[in-house]
């Protein structure tokens, strides 16, 4: 890692915690927010490759990899705003995959002021409830599977169903994403589950996003993979619609890890939408 240019990590004072951040290379400030069944690592297909345009910042959100918290409440907007001061940025591009893609649109609506182009990927969206379709019968089963897991503390089955869903893509084949995706999203999120051992409180932006898309200017890029969950695929159509001059592209035959599955359309497709912003 010492070998990108301009390269540095270290700690970033957050409320009652600590961020654990990434930064290489010069221009323009790009911020990667990763998934909730990740850490920073999920971009390494994007770190050493974004930095030979930008000065690239990646970190590890509250309670997840090497940062560090008190069980307290806090807020995922305020702790990027907290982060991007202690690296003396004003202004950024930004980037976040699903739980990141949340907090990404969040942080836009609460600074507005301090996002230049916004890319939401596979993204949550605050105050949306889905209402699942008969169809999908087999994809709550496993989702209460996953929280009967969470309340057994049962790491490995709760990582096996994370990888079924998020790396392989809902009612696809086990193994159907790269043997390396798979691994590092099981590495990453079995990580998590057993390192951090504090469980912060979020609190929630209000009024949420569901209702605000159309307060947001940044050009927006809003990404997609056509074999994500009903939820992620109904957000982005939200999103589509309802920032103004937002852009979609759907990335066929690709689950929810994007950047992971396809680092090279990703890339192309991101770097493409910043030149022209």
């Amino acid at each position: 890692m010492t070998l990108l240019p301009q390269f540095s990590s270290g700690y970033a004072p957050v409320e009652h915690g600590e961020l654990f951040y990434e930064v290489a290379g010069q221009g323009h400030p790009l911020l990667l927010i990763h998934a909730g069944v990740a850490d920073l690592r999920m971009w390494d297909d994007q770190f050493a490759a974004f930095a030979e345009r930008f000065r690239v910042i990646r970190y590890d959100t509250r309670g997840y990899g090497m940062s560090r918290t008190e069980a307290t409440s806090f807020s995922n907007r305020q702790d990027v705003a907290d982060l991007l001061r202690h690296l003396g940025v004003e202004r950024a591009h930004v980037i976040g995959v699903s739980r990141g893609g949340q907090i990404a649109v969040d942080f836009t609506l609460e600074h507005p002021e301090r996002v230049s182009a916004l890319i939401p990927t596979a993204a949550g969206l605050s105050g949306y409830e889905h209402q699942p379709a008969e169809a999908e019968a087999a994809l709550n089963r496993t989702f209460e599977e996953m929280e009967a897991a969470w309340e057994a503390k049962d790491w490995e089955r709760l990582t096996d169903l994370e990888v079924r869903v998020w790396a392989d893509g809902p009612g696809q084949p086990e193994g159907r994403a790269p043997a390396a995706v798979r691994e590092k999203v099981r590495a990453m999120c079995l990580n998590n589950y057993r390192s951090q051992t504090v469980e912060p409180t979020p609190r929630p932006m209000d009024p949420p996003a569901i209702g605000r898309l159309s307060e947001i200017t940044a050009p927006t890029l809003v990404l997609i993979g056509d074999l994500d969950e009903p939820a992620c695929l109904v957000i982005a159509d939200l999103m589509a619609a309802g920032i103004a001059g937002a852009r979609k592209v759907v990335f066929p035959e690709v689950a929810h890890m994007i950047p992971m599955e396809v680092p090279e359309a990703f890339n192309r497709v991101v770097l493409r939408f910043l030149e022209a912003a």
